[in-house]
Protein backbone atom coordinates (compact mmCIF):
# COMPACT_ATOMS: atom_id res chain seq x y z
CA UNK A 1 0.00 0.00 0.00
CA UNK A 2 1.70 3.38 -0.96
CA UNK A 3 1.44 5.49 2.16
CA UNK A 4 3.28 8.84 0.56
CA UNK A 5 0.84 8.89 -2.17
CA UNK A 6 -1.22 11.72 -1.06
CA UNK A 7 2.07 13.81 -0.05
CA UNK A 8 3.15 12.90 -3.66
CA UNK A 9 -0.15 14.21 -5.12
CA UNK A 10 0.60 17.47 -3.40
CA UNK A 11 4.18 17.76 -4.05
CA UNK A 12 3.22 17.25 -7.92
CA UNK A 13 -0.28 20.19 -7.58
CA UNK A 14 2.60 22.52 -5.87
CA UNK A 15 5.37 21.81 -8.33
CA UNK A 16 2.95 22.83 -11.60
CA UNK A 17 1.72 25.64 -10.03
CA UNK A 18 5.37 26.83 -9.18
CA UNK A 19 6.49 25.82 -12.78
CA UNK A 20 3.67 27.47 -14.79
CA UNK A 21 3.48 30.55 -12.74
CA UNK A 22 7.00 31.16 -13.33
CA UNK A 23 6.34 30.18 -17.20
CA UNK A 24 3.41 31.70 -17.93
CA UNK A 25 4.39 35.26 -16.57
CA UNK A 26 7.70 34.92 -18.55
CA UNK A 27 6.17 34.33 -21.87
CA UNK A 28 3.77 36.93 -21.27
CA UNK A 29 6.40 39.36 -20.76
CA UNK A 30 7.98 38.17 -23.51
CA UNK A 31 4.73 38.40 -26.19
CA UNK A 32 3.68 41.57 -25.03
CA UNK A 33 7.58 43.22 -24.52
CA UNK A 34 8.31 42.34 -28.44
CA UNK A 35 4.53 42.81 -29.63
CA UNK A 36 4.36 46.49 -28.25
CA UNK A 37 8.35 47.03 -28.52
CA UNK A 38 8.15 47.77 -24.58
CA UNK A 39 11.79 48.45 -23.57
CA UNK A 40 11.39 47.45 -19.30
CA UNK A 41 9.97 44.31 -20.42
CA UNK A 42 12.46 43.80 -23.43
CA UNK A 43 15.16 44.21 -20.74
CA UNK A 44 14.33 41.87 -17.89
CA UNK A 45 13.49 39.06 -20.94
CA UNK A 46 17.24 39.70 -22.32
CA UNK A 47 19.03 39.59 -19.04
CA UNK A 48 19.57 36.17 -17.33
CA UNK A 49 20.04 37.59 -13.87
CA UNK A 50 16.70 39.82 -14.29
CA UNK A 51 14.60 37.00 -15.40
CA UNK A 52 15.84 34.57 -12.54
CA UNK A 53 15.46 37.28 -10.11
CA UNK A 54 11.96 37.44 -11.00
CA UNK A 55 11.00 34.54 -11.11
CA UNK A 56 12.74 33.57 -7.13
CA UNK A 57 10.78 36.35 -6.15
CA UNK A 58 7.74 34.81 -7.69
CA UNK A 59 8.04 32.25 -6.05
CA UNK A 60 8.70 33.31 -2.61
CA UNK A 61 6.41 35.60 -1.97
CA UNK A 62 3.94 32.92 -3.60
CA UNK A 63 4.77 31.01 -0.91
CA UNK A 64 4.94 33.71 2.02
CA UNK A 65 0.94 34.36 0.54
CA UNK A 66 0.08 30.92 0.85
CA UNK A 67 -0.31 30.98 -3.40
CA UNK A 68 1.00 27.01 -3.23
CA UNK A 69 -1.35 26.06 -0.38
CA UNK A 70 -3.56 23.40 -1.60
CA UNK A 71 -6.63 24.85 -0.32
CA UNK A 72 -5.81 28.08 -1.10
CA UNK A 73 -5.27 27.54 -5.10
CA UNK A 74 -8.69 26.07 -4.90
CA UNK A 75 -10.62 28.97 -3.63
CA UNK A 76 -11.31 31.91 -5.85
CA UNK A 77 -11.80 34.55 -3.48
CA UNK A 78 -8.74 33.09 -1.72
CA UNK A 79 -6.64 33.16 -4.54
CA UNK A 80 -7.34 36.35 -5.39
CA UNK A 81 -6.49 37.86 -1.97
CA UNK A 82 -3.28 36.00 -2.35
CA UNK A 83 -2.75 36.91 -6.13
CA UNK A 84 -2.83 40.42 -5.46
CA UNK A 85 -0.71 40.61 -2.13
CA UNK A 86 1.89 37.84 -3.80
CA UNK A 87 2.23 40.11 -7.52
CA UNK A 88 2.29 43.72 -5.34
CA UNK A 89 4.91 42.32 -3.08
CA UNK A 90 6.84 40.55 -6.28
CA UNK A 91 6.79 43.86 -8.23
CA UNK A 92 7.41 46.52 -5.84
CA UNK A 93 11.06 44.61 -4.23
CA UNK A 94 12.06 43.50 -8.04
CA UNK A 95 11.40 47.45 -8.64
CA UNK A 96 13.46 48.39 -5.78
CA UNK A 97 16.62 45.28 -6.24
CA UNK A 98 19.11 47.71 -7.53
CA UNK A 99 22.00 46.09 -9.81
CA UNK A 100 20.40 43.10 -10.24
CA UNK A 101 16.94 44.33 -11.88
CA UNK A 102 16.78 46.92 -15.08
CA UNK A 103 17.06 50.16 -14.79
CA UNK A 104 13.98 52.33 -13.95
CA UNK A 105 12.11 53.35 -17.16
CA UNK A 106 11.64 57.11 -17.55
CA UNK A 107 8.17 56.14 -18.90
CA UNK A 108 6.70 55.34 -15.45
CA UNK A 109 3.77 53.69 -17.62
CA UNK A 110 5.69 51.22 -18.39
CA UNK A 111 5.80 49.84 -14.71
CA UNK A 112 2.61 49.71 -14.28
CA UNK A 113 1.91 47.86 -17.49
CA UNK A 114 4.86 45.44 -16.07
CA UNK A 115 2.59 44.81 -12.49
CA UNK A 116 -1.08 44.74 -14.70
CA UNK A 117 0.88 41.87 -17.00
CA UNK A 118 2.03 39.90 -13.70
CA UNK A 119 -1.25 40.23 -12.02
CA UNK A 120 -3.38 39.41 -14.92
CA UNK A 121 -1.44 36.53 -16.31
CA UNK A 122 -1.40 34.89 -13.26
CA UNK A 123 -4.70 35.47 -12.12
CA UNK A 124 -6.52 34.14 -15.64
CA UNK A 125 -4.21 30.85 -14.79
CA UNK A 126 -5.24 30.66 -11.51
CA UNK A 127 -9.00 31.18 -12.00
CA UNK A 128 -8.21 28.26 -14.66
CA UNK A 129 -6.81 26.13 -12.05
CA UNK A 130 -9.68 26.64 -9.34
CA UNK A 131 -12.36 25.75 -12.34
CA UNK A 132 -11.08 22.90 -14.81
CA UNK A 133 -8.56 21.07 -12.70
CA UNK A 134 -8.49 21.04 -9.02
CA UNK A 135 -12.18 20.19 -8.94
CA UNK A 136 -11.66 17.51 -11.52
CA UNK A 137 -8.18 16.44 -11.65
CA UNK A 138 -8.19 15.33 -8.23
CA UNK A 139 -11.41 14.78 -7.34
CA UNK A 140 -11.03 11.11 -5.57
CA UNK A 141 -14.08 8.47 -4.77
CA UNK A 142 -13.52 6.18 -1.19
CA UNK A 143 -14.88 3.72 0.04
CA UNK A 144 -14.30 3.05 4.19
CA UNK A 145 -14.32 -0.17 6.23
CA UNK A 146 -14.90 0.30 9.58
CA UNK A 147 -17.13 -0.77 12.38
CA UNK A 148 -21.11 1.38 11.95
CA UNK A 149 -20.72 3.40 15.23
CA UNK A 150 -17.41 4.99 13.46
CA UNK A 151 -18.89 5.96 10.39
CA UNK A 152 -19.73 9.47 11.27
CA UNK A 153 -16.66 11.07 12.79
CA UNK A 154 -14.13 9.12 10.22
CA UNK A 155 -16.00 11.10 7.33
CA UNK A 156 -16.30 13.92 9.05
CA UNK A 157 -12.64 14.02 10.08
CA UNK A 158 -11.43 13.79 6.11
CA UNK A 159 -14.71 15.45 4.33
CA UNK A 160 -13.73 19.03 6.08
CA UNK A 161 -10.29 19.36 5.63
CA UNK A 162 -10.17 18.13 1.35
CA UNK A 163 -14.00 19.01 -0.48
CA UNK A 164 -12.15 17.00 -3.52
CA UNK A 165 -12.05 14.00 -1.09
CA UNK A 166 -15.63 12.11 -0.74
CA UNK A 167 -16.31 8.70 0.62
CA UNK A 168 -18.82 7.34 -1.14
CA UNK A 169 -19.71 4.01 0.77
CA UNK A 170 -18.66 2.15 3.61
CA UNK A 171 -18.69 -1.72 4.97
CA UNK A 172 -19.63 -2.19 8.44
CA UNK A 173 -17.19 -5.03 9.72
CA UNK A 174 -19.51 -5.72 12.56
CA UNK A 175 -22.63 -6.23 10.56
CA UNK A 176 -23.85 -9.96 9.54
CA UNK A 177 -26.93 -8.57 7.19
CA UNK A 178 -26.90 -10.48 3.60
CA UNK A 179 -28.98 -6.93 2.10
CA UNK A 180 -27.74 -3.18 1.68
CA UNK A 181 -29.23 -1.29 4.22
CA UNK A 182 -28.57 2.91 4.41
CA UNK A 183 -28.81 4.25 7.91
CA UNK A 184 -26.65 7.08 6.88
CA UNK A 185 -28.54 9.16 4.42
CA UNK A 186 -25.22 10.70 2.60
CA UNK A 187 -22.99 7.37 2.76
CA UNK A 188 -24.39 4.11 1.33
CA UNK A 189 -23.93 1.03 2.81
CA UNK A 190 -22.06 -1.75 1.03
CA UNK A 191 -22.28 -5.59 1.86
CA UNK A 192 -19.80 -7.14 2.59
CA UNK A 193 -20.07 -10.00 0.13
CA UNK A 194 -21.10 -7.18 -2.67
CA UNK A 195 -17.54 -5.34 -2.17
CA UNK A 196 -15.56 -6.34 -5.46
CA UNK A 197 -18.62 -5.62 -7.37
CA UNK A 198 -19.39 -2.44 -6.16
CA UNK A 199 -15.65 -0.76 -6.43
CA UNK A 200 -15.70 -1.80 -9.56
CA UNK A 201 -19.20 -0.60 -10.65
CA UNK A 202 -18.27 2.87 -8.83
CA UNK A 203 -15.03 3.11 -9.94
CA UNK A 204 -14.00 3.54 -6.58
CA UNK A 205 -10.37 5.33 -6.30
CA UNK A 206 -9.09 4.27 -2.81
CA UNK A 207 -10.00 2.31 0.15
CA UNK A 208 -9.46 3.42 3.79
CA UNK A 209 -9.66 0.53 6.70
CA UNK A 210 -9.96 1.69 10.50
CA UNK A 211 -6.76 1.26 11.72
CA UNK A 212 -8.66 -0.33 14.99
CA UNK A 213 -10.26 -3.40 12.97
CA UNK A 214 -7.15 -4.47 10.46
CA UNK A 215 -6.63 -7.22 12.96
CA UNK A 216 -10.18 -8.07 12.77
CA UNK A 217 -11.07 -8.18 9.26
CA UNK A 218 -12.39 -12.13 8.49
CA UNK A 219 -11.56 -13.88 5.72
CA UNK A 220 -13.78 -13.60 3.01
CA UNK A 221 -13.34 -9.26 3.41
CA UNK A 222 -10.05 -10.31 3.72
CA UNK A 223 -9.32 -11.77 0.31
CA UNK A 224 -11.94 -9.15 -1.32
CA UNK A 225 -9.31 -6.59 -0.10
CA UNK A 226 -6.25 -8.40 -1.86
CA UNK A 227 -7.93 -9.28 -4.99
CA UNK A 228 -8.44 -5.26 -4.89
CA UNK A 229 -5.00 -4.67 -4.26
CA UNK A 230 -3.87 -7.14 -6.96
CA UNK A 231 -6.22 -4.65 -8.94
CA UNK A 232 -3.93 -1.69 -8.41
CA UNK A 233 -6.74 -0.33 -5.92
CA UNK A 234 -5.04 1.88 -3.22
CA UNK A 235 -5.91 0.35 0.35
CA UNK A 236 -4.63 2.66 3.11
CA UNK A 237 -5.23 2.32 6.70
CA UNK A 238 -7.40 5.64 8.33
CA UNK A 239 -4.92 6.60 10.66
CA UNK A 240 -1.88 7.40 7.85
CA UNK A 241 -5.29 8.73 5.19
CA UNK A 242 -5.81 11.72 8.00
CA UNK A 243 -2.35 12.05 8.70
CA UNK A 244 -1.38 13.15 5.07
CA UNK A 245 -4.43 14.50 4.43
CA UNK A 246 -4.66 16.94 7.58
CA UNK A 247 -1.03 17.20 8.76
CA UNK A 248 -2.08 15.75 12.16
CA UNK A 249 -1.74 12.73 14.39
CA UNK A 250 -4.98 11.27 15.20
CA UNK A 251 -4.44 9.87 18.62
CA UNK A 252 -8.31 10.21 19.46
CA UNK A 253 -8.57 7.21 16.42
CA UNK A 254 -5.51 5.27 17.87
CA UNK A 255 -5.39 4.40 21.17
CA UNK A 256 -3.11 1.61 22.47
CA UNK A 257 -1.65 1.40 18.82
CA UNK A 258 -0.52 4.97 19.26
CA UNK A 259 3.13 4.00 19.24
CA UNK A 260 3.17 1.54 16.08
CA UNK A 261 2.44 4.69 14.26
CA UNK A 262 4.09 7.24 15.77
CA UNK A 263 7.79 6.65 14.95
CA UNK A 264 10.13 9.76 15.86
CA UNK A 265 11.94 12.02 13.77
CA UNK A 266 15.72 11.31 13.57
CA UNK A 267 16.04 15.18 13.80
CA UNK A 268 15.01 15.06 17.89
CA UNK A 269 18.33 13.41 18.23
CA UNK A 270 20.41 14.83 15.66
CA UNK A 271 23.28 16.37 16.68
CA UNK A 272 24.22 18.28 13.15
CA UNK A 273 20.42 19.37 12.80
CA UNK A 274 20.22 20.21 16.40
CA UNK A 275 23.71 22.46 16.82
CA UNK A 276 22.48 24.03 13.07
CA UNK A 277 18.91 24.70 14.74
CA UNK A 278 20.73 26.18 17.98
CA UNK A 279 22.76 28.53 15.94
CA UNK A 280 19.90 29.97 14.10
CA UNK A 281 17.77 30.55 16.89
CA UNK A 282 20.61 32.31 18.83
CA UNK A 283 21.01 34.86 15.97
CA UNK A 284 16.94 35.16 14.99
CA UNK A 285 16.73 35.87 18.92
CA UNK A 286 19.35 38.29 18.80
CA UNK A 287 18.19 39.83 16.09
CA UNK A 288 14.20 39.84 17.30
CA UNK A 289 15.83 42.01 20.53
CA UNK A 290 17.82 44.80 18.55
CA UNK A 291 13.96 44.74 16.80
CA UNK A 292 12.43 44.94 20.13
CA UNK A 293 14.30 47.54 21.83
CA UNK A 294 13.82 49.87 18.45
CA UNK A 295 10.00 49.06 19.22
CA UNK A 296 9.83 49.39 22.90
CA UNK A 297 9.30 53.78 22.84
CA UNK A 298 6.19 53.11 20.95
CA UNK A 299 5.44 50.24 22.88
CA UNK A 300 5.66 52.12 26.43
CA UNK A 301 3.64 54.60 24.97
CA UNK A 302 0.97 52.20 23.49
CA UNK A 303 1.07 50.51 26.95
CA UNK A 304 1.38 53.67 28.81
CA UNK A 305 -2.06 54.53 27.03
CA UNK A 306 -3.87 51.68 26.35
CA UNK A 307 -3.03 48.90 29.11
CA UNK A 308 -2.17 51.08 32.44
CA UNK A 309 0.25 49.21 34.02
CA UNK A 310 3.37 46.95 34.00
CA UNK A 311 4.72 46.31 30.60
CA UNK A 312 6.03 42.73 31.44
CA UNK A 313 4.63 40.16 33.31
CA UNK A 314 6.36 36.37 33.50
CA UNK A 315 4.37 32.86 33.93
CA UNK A 316 5.21 29.71 34.80
CA UNK A 317 5.27 27.01 31.75
CA UNK A 318 6.07 23.42 31.11
CA UNK A 319 9.44 23.41 29.44
CA UNK A 320 11.10 20.21 27.73
CA UNK A 321 10.93 16.98 29.66
CA UNK A 322 8.54 18.57 31.87
CA UNK A 323 10.04 20.96 33.93
CA UNK A 324 8.83 24.31 34.11
CA UNK A 325 10.10 27.65 33.78
CA UNK A 326 9.32 31.80 34.01
CA UNK A 327 8.08 32.89 30.16
CA UNK A 328 8.54 36.51 29.35
CA UNK A 329 5.41 38.54 27.33
CA UNK A 330 4.55 42.14 27.23
CA UNK A 331 1.66 41.77 29.19
CA UNK A 332 -1.83 42.05 27.19
CA UNK A 333 -4.57 42.35 29.69
CA UNK A 334 -6.58 44.25 32.37
CA UNK A 335 -5.12 44.02 35.78
CA UNK A 336 -5.61 41.12 38.08
CA UNK A 337 -6.78 39.26 34.92
CA UNK A 338 -6.99 36.17 36.89
CA UNK A 339 -8.33 36.78 40.77
CA UNK A 340 -11.15 33.72 40.57
CA UNK A 341 -8.15 31.40 38.86
CA UNK A 342 -6.58 30.21 35.84
CA UNK A 343 -8.83 30.14 33.03
CA UNK A 344 -8.16 29.71 28.82
CA UNK A 345 -7.78 32.64 26.86
CA UNK A 346 -10.82 33.30 24.09
CA UNK A 347 -11.10 34.95 20.64
CA UNK A 348 -13.07 37.85 21.94
CA UNK A 349 -11.74 37.64 25.81
CA UNK A 350 -12.78 41.06 27.37
CA UNK A 351 -9.89 40.72 29.60
CA UNK A 352 -7.91 41.29 26.55
CA UNK A 353 -7.00 45.33 26.00
CA UNK A 354 -7.38 47.20 22.98
CA UNK A 355 -3.57 47.65 23.04
CA UNK A 356 -3.00 44.09 24.01
CA UNK A 357 -5.24 42.79 21.04
CA UNK A 358 -2.64 44.70 18.46
CA UNK A 359 0.33 43.34 20.62
CA UNK A 360 -1.18 39.88 20.20
CA UNK A 361 -2.41 39.65 16.02
CA UNK A 362 0.81 41.79 15.69
CA UNK A 363 2.82 38.90 17.57
CA UNK A 364 4.98 41.95 19.00
CA UNK A 365 3.92 40.93 22.57
CA UNK A 366 5.98 37.34 22.30
CA UNK A 367 9.54 39.62 21.69
CA UNK A 368 10.69 39.37 25.36
CA UNK A 369 10.40 35.26 24.79
CA UNK A 370 13.52 35.62 22.55
CA UNK A 371 15.31 36.13 26.36
CA UNK A 372 14.18 32.22 26.72
CA UNK A 373 15.25 31.35 23.75
CA UNK A 374 18.76 32.77 24.56
CA UNK A 375 18.60 31.16 27.72
CA UNK A 376 18.09 27.53 26.32
CA UNK A 377 14.71 27.53 27.60
CA UNK A 378 12.59 27.71 24.27
CA UNK A 379 13.46 27.40 20.81
CA UNK A 380 12.28 29.63 17.64
CA UNK A 381 9.94 26.45 16.74
CA UNK A 382 8.11 23.82 18.80
CA UNK A 383 5.34 23.33 20.64
CA UNK A 384 4.09 26.60 22.40
CA UNK A 385 4.42 25.97 26.11
CA UNK A 386 1.62 25.18 28.30
CA UNK A 387 0.74 26.59 31.74
CA UNK A 388 1.27 24.04 34.62
CA UNK A 389 -2.83 24.08 36.01
CA UNK A 390 -3.81 23.22 32.12
CA UNK A 391 -1.00 20.75 31.65
CA UNK A 392 -2.15 18.78 34.60
CA UNK A 393 -5.78 19.29 33.61
CA UNK A 394 -5.56 18.57 29.66
CA UNK A 395 -3.11 14.95 30.74
CA UNK A 396 -5.84 13.83 32.97
CA UNK A 397 -8.13 13.69 29.80
CA UNK A 398 -6.02 13.42 26.76
CA UNK A 399 -3.81 10.26 26.22
CA UNK A 400 -0.19 11.36 25.14
CA UNK A 401 -0.38 14.92 25.86
CA UNK A 402 2.92 14.77 27.84
CA UNK A 403 4.49 13.60 24.62
CA UNK A 404 4.97 17.20 23.04
CA UNK A 405 7.52 18.04 26.29
CA UNK A 406 10.22 15.37 24.67
CA UNK A 407 11.06 18.85 22.86
CA UNK A 408 11.59 22.21 23.88
CA UNK A 409 8.77 24.41 23.21
CA UNK A 410 8.80 27.17 20.87
CA UNK A 411 8.18 31.04 20.17
CA UNK A 412 6.17 29.25 16.88
CA UNK A 413 4.72 26.24 16.00
CA UNK A 414 2.94 23.76 13.52
CA UNK A 415 -0.11 24.04 15.91
CA UNK A 416 0.09 27.81 15.87
CA UNK A 417 0.37 28.05 12.16
CA UNK A 418 -2.43 25.83 11.06
CA UNK A 419 -4.96 26.29 14.29
CA UNK A 420 -6.48 29.28 16.15
CA UNK A 421 -5.85 29.83 19.84
CA UNK A 422 -6.94 26.99 22.02
CA UNK A 423 -9.95 27.93 23.95
CA UNK A 424 -10.79 24.56 25.79
CA UNK A 425 -9.84 21.11 26.06
CA UNK A 426 -11.01 19.98 22.69
CA UNK A 427 -8.78 22.87 21.11
CA UNK A 428 -6.13 21.61 22.89
CA UNK A 429 -6.82 17.85 21.43
CA UNK A 430 -6.60 19.56 17.96
CA UNK A 431 -3.27 21.64 18.71
CA UNK A 432 -1.64 18.16 19.79
CA UNK A 433 -2.56 16.44 16.74
CA UNK A 434 -0.48 19.64 14.99
CA UNK A 435 2.64 19.20 18.11
CA UNK A 436 2.67 15.59 17.77
CA UNK A 437 2.80 15.43 13.92
CA UNK A 438 6.01 18.45 13.95
CA UNK A 439 7.65 15.64 16.40
CA UNK A 440 7.60 12.85 14.04
CA UNK A 441 8.05 15.16 10.98
CA UNK A 442 10.79 17.23 12.72
CA UNK A 443 12.91 19.03 9.61
CA UNK A 444 14.49 21.36 8.31
CA UNK A 445 12.10 21.78 5.35
CA UNK A 446 8.92 21.55 7.34
CA UNK A 447 10.98 24.45 9.84
CA UNK A 448 11.24 26.20 7.49
CA UNK A 449 7.26 26.01 6.26
CA UNK A 450 6.60 26.83 9.58
CA UNK A 451 8.88 29.77 9.10
CA UNK A 452 6.72 31.02 6.04
CA UNK A 453 3.88 30.39 7.37
CA UNK A 454 4.93 32.54 10.71
CA UNK A 455 5.40 35.59 8.18
CA UNK A 456 2.23 35.25 6.46
CA UNK A 457 0.49 35.04 9.89
CA UNK A 458 2.36 38.46 11.26
CA UNK A 459 1.30 39.78 7.33
CA UNK A 460 -2.44 38.67 7.28
CA UNK A 461 -2.88 39.68 11.03
CA UNK A 462 -3.95 36.19 12.48
CA UNK A 463 -2.22 36.32 15.80
CA UNK A 464 -4.67 35.38 18.50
Amino acid sequence: MPNNKIHFEISERKAILHLFDALFVVLALYVVGQYFDVLYLKQIIASKTCLILLVIYLNVFGVVFEMYNIQTASNEFQILKSTLLCVSSTVLVYLLTPLLSPLLPSNRLQILLFYSIVFAVLMSWRLFYVKFLASTRFSQNALLICTENEVESLIQGLENIDPHYKIVAFVATDWEETINTNPHHYVECVVKANLLTYVKKMEISEIVIASQITTGIEADLYHQLIKLLEAGKVIREYAQLYESKTYRIPVHQMGGDFYRFFPFSRSNHNKLYLFVVRIIELIIAVVGLFLGSLLLPFIVIGNSIGNRGSLLYSQERIGKDGHPFKILKLRTMVKNAETNGAVFATTNDNRITAFGKFLRKTRIDEIPQFINVLKGEMGIIGPRPERTEFVELIAKTMPFYETRHIIKPGLTGWAQVNYSYGENIDDSLVKLQYDLYYIKHRSFFLDLNITFKTITTVLFYRGQ
